[in-house]
């Protein structure tokens, strides 16, 4: 049992190392696409809208195989972990997109209104005014996309990582127990609350 344990839970690493990666990488990328979503270029705009519409769209599952077996026909050969890397950050990328969007529409057009007449450009408005109100509104949504991905990221076991799933999996195959699965499942309850305690925390930091 506790030697089980300790081999499910050596798939804790892979899981919080690419969490974070996606996190640090995504939410940056989403904001900076949000922006376009709300430009007046309408190129931009359309190009940013398709991305999103795709990659919201389509199973994470299938983004992950295409990536990882779709890129050797292109002659782009990548690592298990790289396709998880950049399936991930383009996907939730996506969902932090439409997420911040909604942010920035929801912020009062007075605000706007009165920047200008204070003399203030429409970047200097954004960086100034608008986003840090929008990173605040944010934080709810966020927060359900940070359990989402905790949950998300058990998929990268179809491409042969060895995250606690798997661990549990193999475990499964060889005792024919459901016990791995049962402890596969407190971790991942254990990693949400924690997501969940940290953004509780945050937002109660920022409200200040």
């Amino acid at each position: 049992m506790l030697n089980n344990t300790l081999y499910i839970l050596r798939g804790l690493k892979i899981i919080w190392l690419l969490y974070a990666i996606t996190m640090i990488f995504s939410i940056p990328l989403g904001i900076l696409f949000s922006l376009g979503r709300v430009s007046k270029y309408k190129f931009i705009n359309g190009a940013i809208q398709v991305y999103t519409w795709v990659f919201r769209g389509t199973p994470l599952l299938l983004q992950l195989f295409f990536v990882y077996y779709g890129f050797p026909v292109f002659g782009v050969v990548l690592s298990p972990f790289v396709a998880a890397c950049i399936t991930f950050i383009v996907n939730y990328a996506a969902y932090f997109c439409e997420i911040f969007r909604g942010s920035i529409l929801g912020i009062d057009q007075g605000q706007y209104e009165a920047a200008k007449v204070l003399g203030m450009s429409y970047s200097q408005t954004m960086y100034r005014i608008v986003l840090p109100q929008a990173l605040i509104t944010a934080l709810p949504p966020l927060s359900n996309e940070g359990i989402s991905l905790i949950k998300d990221i058990s998929l990268i076991s179809v491409i042969s990582m060895h995250d606690i799933l798997r661990n549990a999996k193999e475990i499964f195959a060889r005792e024919f127990s459901i016990v791995p699965f049962v402890i596969c499942a407190v971790i991942y309850l254990c990693l949400s609350t924690i997501v969940v305690l940290f953004f509780k925390k945050l937002e109660k930091k920022v409200n200040i």
